[in-house]
């Protein structure tokens, strides 16, 4: 590959690195999995970069990929629960305040139980929200109408708010 394209690459990594890493800990189920599910993001965006066509921004297209890693993964994953053990739901890793801790802040907690309990479509909303995209790059990477996003995101906003009242 060019160097053009490593000099692409590690720059936009290096921009979106933190927001990409809080997007794979939703979908995993612990540390060592959301290191396994970036690497692997890593490796598809690295893989797939001389295909970009820049009919929307890097950053969009870099979501767009994590997102498509995160749930094939998590659908990897479901199978195999269905073949062995049953194993714990998912977790959350932190979103803002990389120093926050759930048993320092309760509402973080309370966001991270109720986060579970959605389904993928709703998790990709809520996590891409979080990382304050605005509705047009949220559309694109989830590929619905940034009308429909605004209409889910009310409600899940809402749902959001009484599920973490509820567990207050």
């Amino acid at each position: 590959m060019n160097q053009e394209l490593e000099n692409t690459f590690l720059t936009n990594l290096e921009k979106n690195k933190q927001m990409l890493l809080r997007v794979c800990s939703v979908y995993a189920v612990d540390q060592d999995d959301k290191n396994d599910l970036f690497q692997e993001v890593l490796i598809n965006i690295w893989k797939s970069l001389p295909s970009f066509k820049g009919n929307s921004s890097l950053s969009t297209w870099m979501y767009r990929i994590t997102l498509n890693v995160c749930l094939t993964a998590r659908t990897r994953l479901a199978k195999k629960k269905k073949r062995f053990v049953n194993m714990d739901s998912i977790t959350i890793s932190r979103y803002r305040g990389e120093t926050d801790t759930e048993e320092e802040n309760p509402l973080l907690r309370h966001l991270r139980t109720c986060m579970k309990e959605m389904n993928e479509t709703d998790k990709a909303l809520i996590a891409l929200y979080l990382e304050e995209l605005p509705y047009r790059e949220i559309a694109a990477i989830i590929g619905i109408t940034e009308n429909h996003v605004a209409v889910k995101m009310k409600r899940l906003r809402s749902k959001l708010l009484n599920c973490i009242k509820g567990k207050s």
